[in-house]
């Protein structure tokens, strides 16, 4: 899948549209290809994903709309991770 596709879905999930997306010019040193092989972890070990990933997508966006108090707090500062106390 690539990454206006990805892109897509998730507008797709949130109910947006895609006017939303914006296009920008590539960064130097931008990757033009993301490609994950799981050959040769699945010949070593066995592991195969149990989620495909559109639904793994879908599955995490509804867990972060659920858990905005989680993530808003990140975002303004005010979760500090036990470490840091």
């Amino acid at each position: 899948m690539n990454n206006i596709g990805i892109v897509k879905l998730i507008c797709k999930e949130l109910g947006k549209t895609g006017s939303l997306i914006a296009y920008v010019t590539d960064r130097k040193g931008h990757n033009i290809r993301y490609a994950i092989d799981l050959t040769k972890v699945h010949n070593e070990s066995g592991w195969l994903p149990e989620t495909k990933f559109e639904n793994g997508i879908k599955k995490t966006i509804r867990w972060y709309l659920v858990n905005r108090d989680w993530w808003k707090k990140i975002i303004s500062g005010e979760y500090r991770d036990y470490k840091d106390v």
